[in-house]
């Protein structure tokens, strides 16, 4: 569904978005109603004040809905499969313990965001976090002090290479649509992230992390309510944790590694290749090119990841019905995530097909701002009231682009102000965006604390690239 002509004007929608918002955190917070329902019907009430017809609200709430599931639930099903597989043949134990090892148990957080910032070059933000999750888990086990103090840093090195890196798509999107360049923007991007992880990311993570101690959730490798015997049986019963059903020859370190590598591998070969093509460096339509782009999209590669764990991890651990349950058992815990974040994108969904992002691109086109604050502050804007960054990142890079080519920018200039909308597009996640819900779910976190650490920390990240941008801005004339 696209977005209808809007029915009020952006000041009116604004109201209705922040209503809505109040009255959802109210439910959940003050009332305990699970926020599913809270979503789903906050999500009905906002379509109906915003001025949606009645006749398509039911297609505005299934759009956003069945949008987000389609690119969460697959990656998160095979995501959380390849964890449960580490976490119980002790691959991840493995992991955690050469980590510490190279870099000390005091340096765990700032080990795992390391290889989290690495890792998260070529991999989407919620495909390399469900990927991460038993090595975060595994680690925060060991050595206490809450996941947030483990799972922050790491959260926060995907977020920031998701927002600023190509080839990510909303960079790539917004150097095209400015006249940028795509490998200047990538080189570009790469300190610049690893500069703001580390001053808006890795620093606030800790602290974060240290002020809210959130204990470890069991809903997703935190226990297992089936026990498993050395032959790799059913088990007859009890609850042990995770790491104790592990078999007596855990998987090697480098056998570990490569169930991490694989994915990267794959989506790498995806997401280079769409480079590629969108530079014209490459033909589309050359069969090579169809089939490394389908091979390294995310649910495939995922999908390819299971396959060779299951071929890798399970002979000599357990039989074939074992690996089943394994795999059966890993999908429960995670249907609440589902669903919580598909009703988080249906939400968002409603208010950007109530027209707010036109309504707003219609009131700030002509703000009257410096051009690099300007696009800052309309992708804040538009990320605030309708939750998308990818929205809010190419919408805005779509309304300064004639200014841009106007003003004849240089393509270091251009890098910067993708830069800064890609910062807009960041800031104050909350409860319209459906990777707050990600993050809130995986994280076992209340709203209210997700609001005062994960909605903070991207803030802090957003306004760290700005500012950098910014400094640089005269230096790169």
């Amino acid at each position: 569904m696209t977005d209808i002509e809007p029915a009020y004007g952006a000041g009116t929608l604004l109201l209705i978005a922040a209503a809505a918002v109040a009255v959802l955190l109210v439910l959940i917070i003050r009332f305990k109603l699970h926020a599913f329902v809270a979503l789903v019907l906050v999500s009905v009430v906002t379509a109906v004040a915003a001025g949606i017809p009645i006749a398509d609200v039911p297609d505005a709430l299934m759009t956003g809905f069945s949008g987000t599931l389609g690119s969460v639930a697959l990656l998160v099903g095979f995501g959380v499969m390849v964890g449960r597989l580490l976490e119980t043949t002790g691959g991840a134990q493995v992991l955690a313990d050469t980590l510490i090892h190279r870099f000390g148990e005091r340096r765990a957080p700032l080990a795992l965001g390391v290889a989290a910032l690495i890792f998260g070059l070529p991999i989407f933000f919620d495909a390399g976090l469900v990927v991460f999750l038993p090595i975060i888990f595994t680690v925060a086990r060991r050595f206490g002090g809450g996941i947030l103090r483990y799972g922050l840093p790491a959260a926060g090195a995907f977020g920031i290479t998701h927002a600023v890196v190509p080839p990510h798509p909303g960079p790539v999107a917004a150097a095209d649509l400015m006249g940028g360049d795509i490998g200047l923007t990538l080189l570009m991007a790469v300190p610049l992230a690893v500069v703001t992880w580390v001053v808006g990311g890795y620093f606030v993570a800790r602290y974060l992390g240290r002020r809210y101690v959130v204990d470890i959730p069991d809903a997703v490798f935190g226990r297992m309510n089936r026990g498993a015997d050395d032959e790799g049986g059913s088990g007859s019963g009890g609850t042990v944790t995770a790491t104790a059903t592990a078999t007596k020859a855990p998987p090697r370190f480098g056998v570990v590694l490569l169930m991490l590598l694989l994915p990267l591998v794959l989506i790498s070969l995806n997401t280079v290749v769409s480079t590629l093509v969108t530079a014209g460096a490459v033909d589309e339509g050359a069969a090579w090119v169809s089939t490394l782009t389908l091979i390294g999209e995310t649910p495939i590669a995922l999908l390819i990841t299971v396959l060779v764990a299951l071929a890798v991890l399970a002979p000599g651990r357990f039989t074939a019905d074992r690996a089943n349950s394994l795999l059966d058992d890993s999908l429960g815990p995670i249907c609440s995530i589902i669903l919580i974040t598909g009703a988080g994108g249906m939400f968002g969904g409603v208010l950007r097909a109530s027209g707010i992002g036109t309504a707003l691109t219609d009131s700030l086109s002509d703000v009257g701002l410096p051009l690099l604050l300007q696009g800052f502050v309309i992708a804040t804007v538009l990320r605030v009231a309708q939750g998308s960054a990818t929205v809010a990142l190419t919408t805005t890079a779509g309304l300064i682009s004639a200014q841009v080519a106007a003003e004849g920018l240089s393509d270091a200039r251009i890098t910067l102000l993708v830069f800064a909308v890609a910062a807009g597009a960041t800031v104050l996640s909350h409860v319209n965006d459906s990777g707050f819900w990600l993050v809130n779910r995986f994280f076992g976190m209340d709203v209210r604390t997700t609001l005062k650490t994960w909605t903070v920390l991207e803030t802090s990240l957003g306004v760290t690239v700005f500012l950098i941008a910014a400094l640089l801005w005269p230096v790169l004339g």
